[in-house]
């Protein structure tokens, strides 16, 4: 009888290597634009150089791992648990910035708890739905996934820092919208989510988050005071037309009238400088890994593989299209960075930490079928 050779550690790591390339032209995209207007001995481009080292290390190394450690509840509810404990924990320790106290400082480098622990309420919804999708027509498993989202919703929310706040209740709405929910409660989901939006406006939104939103309405109602930054991106954005001024020729980022160029308005001064067919291509790259995660969720091992790789993606796409949204001025200012392009540590760490978990899934995972996903992924009809 013929022994069987062990499987080389190489053949055990399925990358998706579309997937990963796909970051890498953004990735520089972001590099580039930094490297035209920061002075300094270009601090940002070569700290963000490090920290894409980094991230992509993390990503090889979660490619190596098995996580079907995850689908235990005992885990998830540790990570849960650890998630509100941070977050409570920067109300003493945390650093403010920008009137949020969102941030741990450790003097070389900040850290965000709000960016990794987006991934453990993607976790925590994948198996709460996995195990309940036949039933979420039951208005009780929307309610008590949404405890868990509103828990970390309100941590986050009274830092304060919208922005996160916002893309924790995307995650769990779009997540329970692929899990299955019927009409009527999906109408019931709007009452609630209009009844506290009312309620925060009154009683927990800041001046400065009001003026934000009155911006959007009123864009042009106060360009010198609350609403100088958008104005001043939907210029930057339509100065650029159809080609752009040429790398390092933005004059609205070189001169400073855009702020915050290398974090929440990278789109702006990139679209400065490449124009119309620079956004172009920064769209089909994002549609090309948007469409690769949803791919390789499909062939998830089991609902819990397949929900995580859902709710990743709405992860991904919520940050890239409010971010644009909000250089264009259709939407307010929040605060969200596009994913892999944005300045920082935090959020690229999350977003290559959360393709690896993706690509440690695919180890395990199966050939998907139409019918299989049709009945899995789905789940109920909205009836």
């Amino acid at each position: 009888m013929e022994k069987s050779l062990p499987t080389p550690w190489y053949r055990s790591v399925r990358i998706d290597w579309i997937l990963l390339l796909s970051t890498l032209p953004i990735m520089g995209a972001g590099l580039v634009t930094m490297s035209s207007f920061s002075g300094n001995g270009n601090y940002y481009f070569y700290h963000q150089l490090i920290w894409i080292g980094v991230s992509l290390a993390v990503f090889f190394v979660f490619s190596f791992i098995d996580f079907r450690f995850l689908r235990r509840t005992g885990v998830l509810v540790g990570l849960f648990l650890a998630s509100c404990f941070l977050l409570v924990l920067l109300f003493a320790l945390g650093h403010v910035s920008k009137g949020a106290k969102s941030w741990f400082n450790f003097g070389g480098f900040s850290f965000e708890p709000a960016d990794p622990i987006k991934l453990v309420i993607i976790l925590i919804l994948a198996k709460y739905f996995s195990r309940r999708h036949v039933e979420i027509a039951h208005i009780r498993h929307i309610l008590v996934s949404g405890v868990y989202a509103l828990i970390i919703f309100t941590l986050i929310l009274i830092q304060p820092d919208f922005g996160s706040a916002i893309i924790i209740f995307l995650i769990w709405f779009g997540m329970v919208l692929v899990s299955g929910i019927s009409r009527k409660h999906l109408l019931l989901v709007f009452v609630v989510g209009s009844l506290a939006f009312f309620g925060l406006w009154h009683y927990g939104f800041k001046d400065f988050q009001k003026n934000r939103i009155l911006n959007f309405i009123h864009p042009l109602t106060n360009i010198s005071g609350s609403g100088y930054n958008a104005y001043q991106s939907m210029v930057t954005v339509g100065s650029g037309q159809v080609l752009g001024k040429g790398i390092g020729y933005g004059t609205q980022s070189r001169l400073k009238f855009l702020p915050e160029y290398q974090t929440d308005f990278i789109f702006a001064a990139f679209a400065e400088e490449w124009g119309f067919l620079g956004v172009l291509i920064i769209f089909v790259l994002f549609g090309i890994l948007i469409w690769r995660i949803i791919s390789n969720s499909m062939k998830g091992a089991t609902n819990f593989e397949i929900l995580y790789g859902a709710g990743f993606a709405i992860f991904i796409m919520s940050h890239f299209f409010i971010n644009i949204g909000m250089n264009i001025g259709l939407l307010p200012v929040t605060g969200i960075t596009v994913p892999f392009m944005s300045y920082g540590g935090s959020h690229l760490l999350t977003e290559f930490a959360g393709l690896g978990i993706l690509m440690g899934m695919r180890r395990y995972a199966r050939a998907a079928h139409k019918d299989v996903i049709k009945n899995e992924f789905v789940g109920q009809p909205l009836v």
